[in-house]
């Protein structure tokens, strides 16, 4: 956030305030990703809608991710991803297609397992606005990414103050897009089948998929 200050002592005043703001929202995101960490699996339920009007895009649809460590599964637009810590499979059963590929080396690329602890780096914070959601108080933190190149021009991560988890998160591009992720379910330490994250090829084989490796 910038801003033209010409008296002095409001530069001052004004640097102070938002260094506060910057420190409160730090805490309050320390607070969250512990959390978050201190669990074994989490699971997600999420809304995600996409709007873009100067390009006519108003786009909602759901899906699911259930977390353990680094490892996920995630369904998304009728297609499955699984991370088993080594490889990433895509299954597109409406294609009877699977493309197994290694793990992105991109640090920066958002990701399942990123999902709700990708705020930790890159960005800049500011406290934002507290609202009243069906009687939940979600407290907003503006996230700016430290990379001027991103085309991600700012994000708004709300948190629900009650339970400290993640509300949603709105995120606008410099193309005017903006997507926003809202958490209809969110579930911790359930009880999980030992194959979850296991990727049967010779199931998929028998079923007659192409199988693709990348």
């Amino acid at each position: 956030m910038k801003k033209v200050i010409i008296v002095l002592t409001i530069m001052f005043t004004a640097t102070f305030v938002n260094a506060q703001g910057s420190d409160k929202a730090k805490a309050l995101l320390d607070e969250v990703y512990n959390k978050v960490q201190s669990y074994d699996n989490i699971f997600v339920d999420f809304k995600f809608d996409l709007k873009n009007a100067e390009a006519g895009i108003n786009q909602e649809t759901r899906g699911d991710v259930t977390l353990a460590g680094n490892k996920y599964m995630f369904n998304y637009l009728g297609s499955q991803q699984i991370f088993d810590g080594n490889k990433v499979y895509t299954i597109v059963p409406e294609n009877e297609e699977v493309t197994i590929e290694d793990k992105s080396e991109d640090e920066n690329a958002m990701t399942p397992s990123k999902m709700l602890t990708f705020y930790k780096e890159g960005h800049n914070y500011a406290w934002d606005i507290l609202q009243d959601i069906q009687g939940r108080k979600i407290q907003y933190v503006k996230l700016t990414p430290i990379d001027s190149d991103t085309e991600i021009k700012s994000r708004l991560l709300g948190i629900d103050m009650g339970t400290k988890h993640i509300y949603n998160l709105i995120e606008t591009g410099k193309n005017g897009t903006k997507t926003t992720i809202t958490v209809n379910s969110f579930k911790t330490d359930q009880t999980l089948s030992k194959t979850l994250f296991t990727f049967d090829e010779a199931k998929y084989k028998d079923e007659g998929y192409f199988i693709l490796r990348n």
